[in-house]
């Protein structure tokens, strides 16, 4: 971790890095984040550039090296760009609604399961006619959405989940705990999965007997 702790990190236009004391704080469109430093590792700001230093070369100094700077790295590149994860609901009847930041999910079970998503994410529905209802998801001024598809006679289509967020743990924190409700299955490959994912599937006791 020592060899990308030594990688400057480039601050993009329109973003702010500031250093107090051991708090790093990252301003930009997309919203803030902060990161309190420890171990010794020290950063400083020039010429539009963040620079990681360690005091040594000892083992523990050069791992957080390549943890802090990887941190500092991920909160840049959120609050300019924004992070996007895609889920996919893969099951017939499944559904997902909210309630003010209290996010239902019907996926089979004999009761819904009621998620509260943190206060940094926003949560919005829509529902049109002859249209797929809708779930928008917001976090630091990022629009975010969950597409729920209809299901029409001829072509089914599966709801999607779309969460957008400048905090990269944060948004995989929640991808985490809702995929765990339902993970995906390899006999039919029902379940909760990222979009593109590729569930590796078995056949059976009946298709082997065969």
């Amino acid at each position: 971790m020592s060899r990308i702790g030594k990688l400057p990190i480039n601050i993009p236009s329109g973003v702010t890095v500031t250093v107090n004391g051991d708090q790093v704080n990252v301003k930009g469109p997309k919203g803030e984040l902060s990161q309190v430093i420890t171990g010794g590792i020290t950063v400083t700001t020039a010429d539009g550039q963040v620079v990681v230093s360690r005091p040594s070369d000892d083992k523990e100094h050069r791992a957080l090296h390549g943890l802090y700077r990887a941190l500092i790295h991920n909160m840049v590149v959120g609050v300019s760009e924004g992070y996007k994860k895609e889920l996919e609901l893969v099951g017939v009847g499944y559904r997902a609604a909210n309630n003010g930041q209290v996010l239902d999910l019907s996926l089979g079970y004999s009761h819904n399961i009621y998620l509260k998503l943190p206060k940094e994410i926003k949560i919005e529905t829509k529902s049109e006619r002859n249209k797929n209802p809708l779930i928008i998801l917001e976090s630091c001024d990022t629009p975010e959405g969950i597409f729920m598809g209809n299901f029409p006679i001829l072509d089914i289509i599966n709801p999607l989940i779309i969460l957008e967020s400048c905090d990269k743990q944060l948004i995989g924190q929640v991808c985490s705990k809702i995929r765990s409700f339902r993970k995906p299955e390899p006999y039919k490959g029902k379940g909760i999965k990222f979009v593109g994912e590729v569930i590796r599937r078995k056949s059976g006791k009946s298709a082997g007997a065969k």
